[in-house]
């Protein structure tokens, strides 16, 4: 690995403080690499995020690499083993901030594209990327709105490969062809405050949602479908009360979350979950938020050909999953048909004294090019 360009690239990149929605020019760093190969650069900056959009060709198909720059906070310093914006190589991993979340991706995308490149300088189609600020964070100011610049311009992928953390035990044992939607409620049910003693001339609103509660709890939502498990409504938080215990409390207050599959809508679940309420006579307000929407990428030539490339460079049989929390492939998935997400182990992303396995960088950058070839070479 000493003379390796990918885990160069990755050290450099992890180096970067670049903590949500700071970029600490990583993009920059990235443009300097990507403008001698030939792509058009453009930075998209906006609210304080920053986005960067490189584009080589002007053919189809447009084969998106997407990932972000930015990575949540380190935690307490002190607990981490080396420095967390100090790249170190220890016992055959590099650890850093970042390292599997996702500047190795990054790297690894980057270097496969210099070396796709230098093969097939007259490749067909195009070759982008997407990369951002905004990912770890409210994801408003990022991806979404250069998914929806390039709507307007007509300028829409036809595949795009997510640099996420998507495998397990080893480098292409999973990748993700979906993710869930994300739908979240803050219900408040509302009573009568008064003396625990008259209950008479109060209206406990913990006793009046008991019912409903247990009834949203079990009750189930669909079946989900062949790529996904049904879906899931869970509470978050729950408080009611004013800490004494002779007060009926006057209002009970429920955070809540749907992870749904493509086999239900938002629209549909609110429907369910006001109807439930009214059921049992509450007096409630609720304020829905809906974060992202489900996506999903049938078996076809984007994952065909990720696939292939993963069992030549590593003899793994990689699973098609759907499992996990959101990502920036949910804003991509709304202008492009073929959304694959795919990098290394996820086993120790935004824990402390994060790392990425030195074994792993090389082949993740080979699978990058290969698929690249399998879809773009002439």
């Amino acid at each position: 690995m000493m003379d390796s360009p990918t885990l160069a690239l990755a050290k450099s990149l992890i180096a970067r403080s670049s903590v949500t929605p700071e970029d600490k020019d990583c993009q920059a760093q990235l443009i300097a690499l990507l403008e001698p190969l030939g792509f058009v650069c453009e930075t998209i900056t906006s609210n304080g995020v920053t986005n960067l959009w490189a584009r080589r060709g002007s053919a189809r198909p447009l084969f998106v690499f997407a990932g972000h720059t930015d990575v949540v906070p380190t935690g307490p310093a002190a607990q981490w083993a080396s420095e967390p914006f100090i790249p170190t190589e220890r016992d055959g991993k590099l650890y850093g901030r970042g390292a599997a979340d996702m500047k190795t991706s990054i790297a690894a995308m980057v270097v496969a594209c210099q070396e796709f490149v230098a093969s097939h300088p007259d490749h067909h189609g195009s070759i982008a990327f997407l990369i951002t600020s905004d990912e770890e964070g409210p994801a408003v100011d990022g991806t979404a709105i250069v998914c929806k610049l390039l709507e307007q311009r007509g300028e829409t992928p036809d595949y795009c490969v997510v640099g996420e953390p998507t495998s397990s035990s080893t480098l292409g044992d999973m990748i993700k062809n979906g993710r869930r939607g994300s739908l979240s409620g803050h219900l408040v049910i509302k009573g009568i405050q008064g003396h625990i003693a008259y209950p008479q001339l109060a209206r406990n609103p913990i006793h009046q949602a008991a019912p409903a509660l247990a009834e949203l709890a079990t009750e189930a939502w669909d079946t989900g479908n062949a790529y996904y498990l049904p879906t899931s409504w869970q509470m978050s938080n729950i408080h009611a009360g004013t800490g004494a215990n002779n007060v009926i409390p006057g209002a009970l207050s429920i955070d809540f979350n749907f992870r749904f599959s493509t086999a239900s809508t938002a629209d549909e679940l609110k429907a369910r979950v006001h109807a439930i309420l009214d059921k049992h006579g509450l007096e409630y307000e609720l304020a829905w938020t809906l974060s992202g929407l489900p996506f999903l990428t049938p078996k076809g030539s984007l994952s065909d050909a990720l696939s292939s490339a993963i069992f030549d460079e590593t003899g793994v049989t990689t699973e098609l999953s759907t499992t996990g929390g959101t990502s920036d492939g949910r804003f991509i998935a709304r202008i492009c048909p073929q959304v694959i997400e795919f990098g290394p182990p996820n086993a120790s992303i935004h824990k402390i004294d994060e790392h990425v396995d030195l074994r792993f960088i090389d082949p993740l950058k080979n699978i990058y090019r290969r698929t690249l070839a399998l879809l773009l070479a002439q």
